[in-house]
């Protein structure tokens, strides 16, 4: 593997993990950076789906004694039991969905012009909703993924198939689809983080299944790099979040959504980014 390939590899890693789970979509940022770095084609689909792999397991290792709890605590613990129930069913409805309508979404959406509005309306919506909790001074009536009901998981569930449309952000659709419903942003954001371990999971293992032709032995240091680059930038990223939220809201990142966007538009209306890649 020479320098520059792998200087390419770190930085789809790092794009990967610092952009999984902010509310600002990862695939159009892969995409950008793909065609920026010219780093394109079938191998590279098979690379963000690999990479993904490193998000997921910074997750489960920034988490790593709650999930131990929940799990050693499955056979016998209520407060597990219904912990994990929760996120099986908030996980149901983005994959029995992205079952039935991938092929569509990605003959339809994966577009320019359908990521962009995606990205801007994603943005309006974070406005909206940050304005209404600001405005209202709302009280949260969720302040710890423990106080969850499944009634509060199907919600959420349903937010996260808003995400399937390319552009719109897991984490982002989780999130503030969670504030929406009574979560308080805290609450929110943790159980995101949580339903991206199945969700993210999930996704890998189907795709992978389905371009296991495209999977070779020789690619393997490439995979390995990207998806330590991704943990990495995931983990500190997810840190950052928790801390983040504690003193600020989401505002930021809907204008940089909404400029992303803009930007989408802009740019594949011009040729400079070839984005149908």
């Amino acid at each position: 593997m020479d320098i520059l390939l792998a200087v390419k590899i770190i930085i789809m890693g790092i794009v990967e993990g610092l952009t999984e789970f902010l509310p600002i979509s990862s695939t159009g940022h892969l995409i950008l950076a793909g065609s920026l770095l010219n780093f394109t084609g079938e191998k590279m689909k098979v690379f963000e789906i690999v990479i993904q792999a490193g998000a997921i397991f910074a997750v489960c290792w920034e988490y790593r004694q709650k999930i131990a709890t929940v799990l050693s605590g499955l056979t016998h613990d209520r407060k597990a039991q219904k912990f994990a129930l929760n996120v099986t069913i908030a996980f149901l409805p983005a994959a029995v969905l992205g079952l039935l309508f991938s092929k569509k979404i990605k003959q339809y959406l994966f577009a320019p012009v359908p990521v962009a509005l995606a990205f801007i309306i994603g943005g309006i919506i974070i406005l909206l909703v940050e304005r209404k909790q600001g405005s209202a001074n709302a009280q949260a009536q969720v302040n710890a993924v423990e106080d969850m009901s499944a009634v509060d998981a199907v919600k959420i569930g349903l937010a996260q198939a808003f995400a399937l449309i390319p552009g719109t952000s897991r984490s982002g659709a989780t999130i503030i689809g969670g504030m929406i419903f009574g979560l308080s942003r805290k609450a929110a954001t943790e159980f995101s983080f949580f339903l991206a371990i199945p969700t993210l999971l999930g996704a890998t293992v189907y795709s992978l299944y389905k371009e296991r032709a495209l999977l070779s032995a020789e690619d393997m240091p490439i995979f390995g790099l990207g998806t330590v680059a991704a943990f990495i930038s995931a983990f500190f990223c997810v840190r950052w979040l928790l801390r983040y939220i504690s003193s600020h809201d989401f505002t930021v990142f809907a204008w940089y959504r909404i400029v992303f966007g803009l930007m989408i538009l802009a740019t594949a209306y011009t040729g400079v980014i070839t984005w149908a890649d």
